[in-house]
């Protein structure tokens, strides 16, 4: 496992240093990339994809990174769709927020019927829940759990 650099404002630094992730943030626990379920949503089974590493843009990845991540996108997008039975998944890209720079894909589960509004990048209407709408902790957990179960990723030869 690579050494996690020191960057004290980075909240997905602070979560990649941890030794006792609970299971809504390890998903995934890869040497180079981690999957957590997002906080703040009040949609199950939204997913972030970061580096184990601080890295703030997209041409900052390894070719070891670049070449991890498509198949782990792949791996997780089908997961989502065994797990919650979504028809589809988005994946974002912003890592634009406040403490929230950190290289972040978000992988959105897309249900059969979800709202007309809420379709595209209305989607994140549902990011920034308050706290009586966001998906609890225990609720995250089990997806997290189902989705590991799930999660089926060829590692490939390196």
């Amino acid at each position: 496992m690579p050494a996690v650099p020191a960057e004290p404002e980075c909240l997905s630094c602070r979560n990649n240093a941890r030794p006792d992730l609970p299971p809504r943030e390890r998903v995934y626990l890869g040497p180079r990339w981690r999957v957590a379920h997002a906080f703040g949503t009040s949609l199950p089974g939204w997913l972030v994809v970061l580096p184990r590493r601080h890295v703030i843009a997209l041409d900052e990845l390894t070719a070891e990174e670049a070449a991890d991540l498509g198949p782990l996108l792949r791996a997780v997008t089908s997961a989502l769709r065994e797990v919650t039975g979504c028809s589809k998944t988005y994946a974002a890209l912003f890592a634009e927020a406040e403490g929230h720079q950190h290289v972040h894909f978000h992988v959105i589960p897309r249900q059969p019927d979800l709202d007309a509004r809420l379709r595209g990048p209305g989607v994140f209407a549902l990011l920034g829940a308050d706290s009586a709408s966001e998906v609890p902790e225990p609720a995250r957990d089990q997806i997290a759990i189902e989705l590991a179960r799930a999660l089926r990723l060829d590692p490939g030869p390196g």
